[in-house]
Protein backbone atom coordinates (compact mmCIF):
# COMPACT_ATOMS: atom_id res chain seq x y z
CA UNK A 1 0.00 0.00 0.00
CA UNK A 2 1.07 3.00 -0.92
CA UNK A 3 0.53 6.44 0.40
CA UNK A 4 -0.15 9.51 -1.83
CA UNK A 5 -0.49 13.00 -0.68
CA UNK A 6 -2.76 15.01 -3.33
CA UNK A 7 -1.92 18.99 -2.28
CA UNK A 8 -1.44 22.22 -3.35
CA UNK A 9 -2.69 24.76 -0.52
CA UNK A 10 -4.23 27.34 -2.76
CA UNK A 11 -7.79 26.27 -3.61
CA UNK A 12 -9.82 25.29 -6.80
CA UNK A 13 -6.97 23.96 -8.85
CA UNK A 14 -8.10 20.72 -8.76
CA UNK A 15 -6.82 18.55 -6.05
CA UNK A 16 -10.43 16.66 -5.26
CA UNK A 17 -11.27 16.75 -9.27
CA UNK A 18 -7.65 14.53 -9.36
CA UNK A 19 -8.13 12.57 -6.43
CA UNK A 20 -11.41 11.54 -7.36
CA UNK A 21 -10.81 10.91 -11.04
CA UNK A 22 -7.46 9.41 -11.07
CA UNK A 23 -8.54 6.82 -8.64
CA UNK A 24 -11.53 6.33 -10.72
CA UNK A 25 -9.61 5.75 -13.89
CA UNK A 26 -7.19 3.47 -11.81
CA UNK A 27 -10.23 1.43 -10.41
CA UNK A 28 -11.57 0.77 -13.94
CA UNK A 29 -7.94 -0.77 -14.42
CA UNK A 30 -8.47 -3.04 -11.55
CA UNK A 31 -6.41 -1.24 -9.68
CA UNK A 32 -7.43 -1.14 -5.76
CA UNK A 33 -7.52 2.50 -5.09
CA UNK A 34 -8.34 4.31 -1.66
CA UNK A 35 -9.41 7.73 -1.59
CA UNK A 36 -8.68 9.31 2.34
CA UNK A 37 -10.52 12.60 2.52
CA UNK A 38 -8.76 15.22 5.11
CA UNK A 39 -10.93 18.21 3.64
CA UNK A 40 -12.92 19.26 5.77
CA UNK A 41 -15.12 20.81 3.05
CA UNK A 42 -15.39 17.20 2.45
CA UNK A 43 -16.03 17.75 -1.63
CA UNK A 44 -14.28 13.81 -2.48
CA UNK A 45 -16.64 12.66 0.24
CA UNK A 46 -20.02 14.14 -1.28
CA UNK A 47 -18.22 12.81 -4.90
CA UNK A 48 -19.23 9.77 -4.30
CA UNK A 49 -23.08 10.70 -2.70
CA UNK A 50 -22.24 10.59 1.28
CA UNK A 51 -23.05 12.83 3.45
CA UNK A 52 -20.72 14.35 5.32
CA UNK A 53 -20.77 14.10 8.94
CA UNK A 54 -22.94 10.94 8.06
CA UNK A 55 -19.96 8.56 8.71
CA UNK A 56 -16.97 9.12 10.58
CA UNK A 57 -14.09 10.73 9.28
CA UNK A 58 -10.12 10.07 10.18
CA UNK A 59 -11.45 12.43 13.11
CA UNK A 60 -12.16 9.41 14.85
CA UNK A 61 -8.91 7.73 14.53
CA UNK A 62 -6.63 10.68 15.21
CA UNK A 63 -8.77 10.84 18.55
CA UNK A 64 -8.28 7.20 19.33
CA UNK A 65 -12.42 6.67 19.18
CA UNK A 66 -11.77 4.29 16.16
CA UNK A 67 -9.42 1.87 14.15
CA UNK A 68 -8.93 3.60 10.66
CA UNK A 69 -9.40 0.23 8.73
CA UNK A 70 -13.21 0.38 10.37
CA UNK A 71 -13.49 4.06 8.87
CA UNK A 72 -13.49 2.42 5.00
CA UNK A 73 -16.54 2.79 2.79
CA UNK A 74 -17.00 1.12 -0.59
CA UNK A 75 -18.78 3.71 -3.69
CA UNK A 76 -20.52 2.18 -6.55
CA UNK A 77 -17.04 1.72 -8.49
CA UNK A 78 -15.03 -1.89 -8.24
CA UNK A 79 -11.87 -1.52 -6.71
CA UNK A 80 -12.57 2.30 -5.51
CA UNK A 81 -13.28 3.27 -1.96
CA UNK A 82 -13.57 6.02 0.48
CA UNK A 83 -12.64 7.33 4.19
CA UNK A 84 -15.13 10.48 4.25
CA UNK A 85 -14.51 13.82 5.28
CA UNK A 86 -16.94 16.04 7.94
CA UNK A 87 -16.44 19.39 9.09
CA UNK A 88 -15.65 18.25 12.26
CA UNK A 89 -12.45 17.61 10.99
CA UNK A 90 -11.22 21.10 11.15
CA UNK A 91 -11.39 21.17 14.93
CA UNK A 92 -9.22 18.10 15.08
CA UNK A 93 -6.98 20.07 13.28
CA UNK A 94 -7.14 23.25 15.86
CA UNK A 95 -7.16 20.31 18.52
CA UNK A 96 -3.86 19.08 17.32
CA UNK A 97 -2.18 22.47 16.71
CA UNK A 98 -0.91 22.76 20.51
CA UNK A 99 0.22 19.01 20.68
CA UNK A 100 3.30 17.68 20.32
CA UNK A 101 2.67 14.55 18.01
CA UNK A 102 0.66 16.50 15.77
CA UNK A 103 2.83 16.20 12.97
CA UNK A 104 3.60 12.49 12.96
CA UNK A 105 -0.12 11.18 14.73
CA UNK A 106 -1.48 10.97 11.30
CA UNK A 107 1.43 8.90 9.92
CA UNK A 108 1.54 6.42 12.81
CA UNK A 109 -1.76 5.28 12.26
CA UNK A 110 -1.33 5.08 8.66
CA UNK A 111 1.71 2.88 9.07
CA UNK A 112 -0.38 0.45 11.10
CA UNK A 113 -2.99 0.51 8.01
CA UNK A 114 -0.54 -0.16 5.60
CA UNK A 115 -0.43 -3.53 6.67
CA UNK A 116 -4.23 -4.08 6.29
CA UNK A 117 -3.22 -4.32 2.65
CA UNK A 118 -6.80 -2.84 1.44
CA UNK A 119 -5.94 -0.68 -1.13
CA UNK A 120 -2.54 -0.34 -3.93
CA UNK A 121 -3.14 3.31 -3.54
CA UNK A 122 -3.85 5.75 -0.64
CA UNK A 123 -4.83 9.02 -2.19
CA UNK A 124 -5.05 11.82 0.47
CA UNK A 125 -6.80 14.67 -0.81
CA UNK A 126 -5.50 17.56 1.08
CA UNK A 127 -7.22 21.12 2.61
CA UNK A 128 -6.34 23.97 0.71
CA UNK A 129 -3.95 25.16 3.73
CA UNK A 130 -0.63 25.12 5.02
CA UNK A 131 -2.10 23.54 8.18
CA UNK A 132 -1.67 20.64 10.53
CA UNK A 133 -3.52 18.36 8.36
CA UNK A 134 -1.64 19.24 5.42
CA UNK A 135 1.80 18.64 7.15
CA UNK A 136 0.39 15.72 8.77
CA UNK A 137 -0.21 14.60 5.41
CA UNK A 138 3.31 15.11 4.01
CA UNK A 139 4.82 13.61 7.04
CA UNK A 140 2.48 10.37 6.61
CA UNK A 141 2.76 10.49 2.60
CA UNK A 142 5.94 8.19 0.41
CA UNK A 143 5.28 10.55 -2.50
CA UNK A 144 3.54 13.93 -3.19
CA UNK A 145 1.61 14.92 -6.23
CA UNK A 146 0.60 18.54 -6.57
CA UNK A 147 -2.12 19.06 -9.30
CA UNK A 148 -1.18 22.80 -10.80
CA UNK A 149 -3.50 25.07 -12.16
CA UNK A 150 -2.00 26.65 -15.38
CA UNK A 151 -2.53 29.89 -14.49
CA UNK A 152 0.39 32.60 -13.16
CA UNK A 153 -0.60 32.15 -9.26
CA UNK A 154 0.09 28.48 -9.95
CA UNK A 155 3.75 29.14 -10.35
CA UNK A 156 3.67 30.58 -6.80
CA UNK A 157 1.85 28.16 -5.30
CA UNK A 158 4.33 25.21 -6.67
CA UNK A 159 7.04 26.84 -5.11
CA UNK A 160 5.35 27.31 -1.63
CA UNK A 161 4.55 23.26 -1.26
CA UNK A 162 7.74 22.26 -2.83
CA UNK A 163 9.36 24.35 0.10
CA UNK A 164 7.07 22.64 2.50
CA UNK A 165 8.28 19.29 1.18
CA UNK A 166 11.63 20.05 2.07
CA UNK A 167 10.82 20.88 5.48
CA UNK A 168 8.98 18.08 5.97
CA UNK A 169 12.13 15.99 4.74
CA UNK A 170 14.46 18.40 6.38
CA UNK A 171 12.36 18.03 9.87
CA UNK A 172 12.80 14.40 9.93
CA UNK A 173 9.14 13.66 10.27
CA UNK A 174 9.73 11.56 6.91
CA UNK A 175 13.03 11.35 5.34
CA UNK A 176 11.79 9.20 2.57
CA UNK A 177 8.77 11.47 0.89
CA UNK A 178 9.41 11.92 -2.22
CA UNK A 179 7.75 14.38 -5.09
CA UNK A 180 6.27 12.22 -7.24
CA UNK A 181 4.74 14.13 -10.18
CA UNK A 182 3.17 18.22 -11.18
CA UNK A 183 -0.20 17.22 -12.69
CA UNK A 184 -1.28 20.80 -15.19
CA UNK A 185 -5.03 21.03 -14.55
CA UNK A 186 -7.71 23.27 -15.87
CA UNK A 187 -5.52 23.66 -19.30
CA UNK A 188 -6.56 26.27 -22.04
CA UNK A 189 -4.62 25.20 -25.30
CA UNK A 190 -6.04 28.48 -26.48
CA UNK A 191 -4.55 30.81 -24.28
CA UNK A 192 -0.73 31.63 -24.40
CA UNK A 193 -0.93 32.01 -20.53
CA UNK A 194 -1.50 27.94 -20.59
CA UNK A 195 1.04 26.78 -22.48
CA UNK A 196 3.49 29.49 -20.76
CA UNK A 197 3.00 28.34 -17.55
CA UNK A 198 3.94 24.32 -18.51
CA UNK A 199 6.89 25.18 -20.33
CA UNK A 200 7.95 27.66 -17.32
CA UNK A 201 7.57 24.93 -14.83
CA UNK A 202 8.67 21.72 -17.12
CA UNK A 203 11.63 24.17 -17.73
CA UNK A 204 12.24 23.74 -13.45
CA UNK A 205 11.41 20.46 -12.57
CA UNK A 206 11.83 18.30 -15.63
CA UNK A 207 10.24 14.74 -15.78
CA UNK A 208 8.67 15.11 -12.47
CA UNK A 209 6.00 17.06 -14.55
CA UNK A 210 3.41 14.75 -16.29
CA UNK A 211 3.09 14.43 -19.67
CA UNK A 212 -0.66 14.67 -19.71
CA UNK A 213 -2.26 17.73 -19.20
CA UNK A 214 -5.65 17.58 -17.72
CA UNK A 215 -8.05 20.49 -20.14
CA UNK A 216 -10.36 23.22 -18.82
CA UNK A 217 -13.80 21.12 -18.91
CA UNK A 218 -17.19 21.53 -18.54
CA UNK A 219 -18.26 18.04 -17.65
CA UNK A 220 -15.30 18.13 -14.42
CA UNK A 221 -16.90 20.40 -12.74
CA UNK A 222 -20.44 19.27 -13.57
CA UNK A 223 -20.03 15.53 -12.56
CA UNK A 224 -19.32 15.89 -8.80
CA UNK A 225 -23.16 17.90 -8.98
CA UNK A 226 -24.41 14.31 -9.53
CA UNK A 227 -22.13 12.36 -7.19
CA UNK A 228 -20.22 10.95 -10.17
CA UNK A 229 -17.09 10.62 -11.61
CA UNK A 230 -16.04 11.79 -15.37
CA UNK A 231 -16.36 8.13 -16.18
CA UNK A 232 -19.47 7.78 -15.33
CA UNK A 233 -20.79 11.41 -16.12
CA UNK A 234 -19.44 11.69 -19.73
CA UNK A 235 -16.88 8.95 -19.90
CA UNK A 236 -16.21 10.17 -23.87
CA UNK A 237 -15.10 13.31 -23.09
CA UNK A 238 -12.23 15.72 -22.78
CA UNK A 239 -11.51 15.21 -19.06
CA UNK A 240 -12.78 11.63 -18.90
CA UNK A 241 -9.65 11.04 -21.79
CA UNK A 242 -7.24 12.92 -19.93
CA UNK A 243 -7.96 11.02 -16.84
CA UNK A 244 -7.42 7.95 -18.28
CA UNK A 245 -4.18 9.35 -19.59
CA UNK A 246 -3.22 10.46 -16.57
CA UNK A 247 -3.50 6.89 -15.19
CA UNK A 248 -1.74 4.94 -17.92
CA UNK A 249 0.93 7.51 -17.04
CA UNK A 250 0.95 7.29 -13.43
CA UNK A 251 1.06 3.12 -13.45
CA UNK A 252 4.18 3.17 -16.08
CA UNK A 253 5.80 5.72 -13.35
CA UNK A 254 5.03 3.13 -10.61
CA UNK A 255 6.44 -0.24 -12.93
CA UNK A 256 3.02 -1.47 -12.27
CA UNK A 257 1.12 -3.56 -15.30
CA UNK A 258 -2.77 -2.50 -15.14
CA UNK A 259 -4.74 -4.69 -14.30
CA UNK A 260 -7.82 -6.58 -16.85
CA UNK A 261 -10.93 -5.16 -16.00
CA UNK A 262 -13.24 -7.60 -15.20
Amino acid sequence: MKFIAIANQKGGVGKTTTAVNLGACLAERGVRTLILDLDPQANSTSSFGYTPGEHDSVYAALTGDADIADLVLPTQYKNLSIIPSEQDLAGCEIEMASEGDRLIRLKGILEDFRHSNVADYVFMDCPPSLGVMMTSALAAADELLIPLQCEYFGLEGVAKIVDLHEQIRNSGADLNVILEGIVFTMADSRTNLSTSVINDVRGVFGDVTYQTVIPRNISLSEAPSFSQTILEYAPSSAGATAYRQLAEEFLKRHAAVPAAVE
